[in-house]
Order: structure tokens, then C-alpha cells, then sequence
């Protein structure tokens, strides 16, 4: 697919402006660089974990490297998302990022947050801006999502 993606680029190269033809390729190198640093993370990962499990250095029991493991994951799934959601850009499929793919990024960071926070360090006012950031991003996602079965005009 990512070929198919390339080469429709390519074709629709000439019909770009300057500035569509800046942008995707801005948004190409941060493709390379988001992935880039995702492979290396995720080497990263499973060196550490394995080494971790091998030497027993590692304790999957333990709250705290439990807590460190799946922020690292959540890490690297948040990249994950931001870097397939560049690639709409390089292809033209959207002139720029959307919204509710930002808050959905954004509510991703968050939950990664809750997971590796450490709650007997945090203070409580901490802990509410946290959620009361978590909410504001809920709530205005769900204000901006599409309606799947809505009818423009129907009141019903």
C-alpha cells in the first residue's frame, strides 16, 4: 500500500502548487525521522526487555517496571499513529492533519501519562489538571466527531 501511495504522489507531482509540493515533502522527512526514531525505540524496547527477563534484572511483577514497560509501548504506539497520520499528508490524501486525529494523539499521551504516573508522588491538584485536561480533550472530540447515521436536516 505504501507504494501505491508513493506512486500516486509521483503521478500527481506536477499538478501540485510550491507550497503542496513543501509540504509534502516536509511531511516526507518527518515520516523518515518519526521512523527513525521508532525503530530505534523499539530495538531499544526489546533489548531491554529481553536482556531485562534473561539477567533478572527484570521483575514483571513489579508495579514500577510494569508502569515503564507499557509507557515505553504506549510510546511507541503514539508514534505509530502521528507517523500514519503523516503519510495522508505526503500523499495528498489530506492537505493537512485533522483535528480529531490530533485529540485522539493527544488523549493517547494522556492515558500514557496515567499509566507511568506515580501516584503516591503526585500531587492532587496534579492529578485533577491531568484529568480535567483528559475531559476538555474528550469532550471536545466527541463534540467534533463525525455522527455515523445522522441525517443533515433531520431533527428526529
Amino acid at each position: 500500500m505504501p507504494s501505491t501511495r508513493l506512486k500516486h504522489l509521483l503521478d500527481t507531482w506536477a499538478l501540485l502548487s510550491h507550497y503542496q509540493r513543501f509540504e509534502s515533502l516536509v511531511a516526507l522527512v518527518l515520516t523518515f525521522v518519526v521512523g527513525l526514531i521508532i525503530v530505534i525505540a523499539l530495538f531499544r524496547l526489546i533489548i531491554g526487555v529481553v536482556s531485562g527477563l534473561m539477567f533478572g534484572a527484570l521483575d514483571p511483577l513489579d508495579h514500577t517496571v510494569f508502569q515503564t514497560v507499557f509507557g515505553e509501548i504506549l510510546t511507541l504506539l503514539i508514534a505509530l499513529e502521528f507517523n500514519h497520520t503523516l503519510q495522508y499528508v505526503v500523499t495528498r490524501q489530506q492537505s493537512i492533519i485533522q483535528t480529531s486525529v490530533v485529540l485522539l494523539i493527544a488523549l493517547l499521551a494522556l492515558a500514557r501519562k496515567f499509566i507511568v504516573l506515580d501516584l503516591q508522588a503526585v500531587s492532587p491538584a496534579h492529578l485533577l489538571a491531568l484529568a480535567g485536561a483528559t475531559l476538555a480533550l474528550g469532550i471536545t472530540y466527541w463534540l467534533i466527531r463525525p455522527r455515523e447515521g445522522t441525517i443533515p436536516g433531520n431533527t428526529a
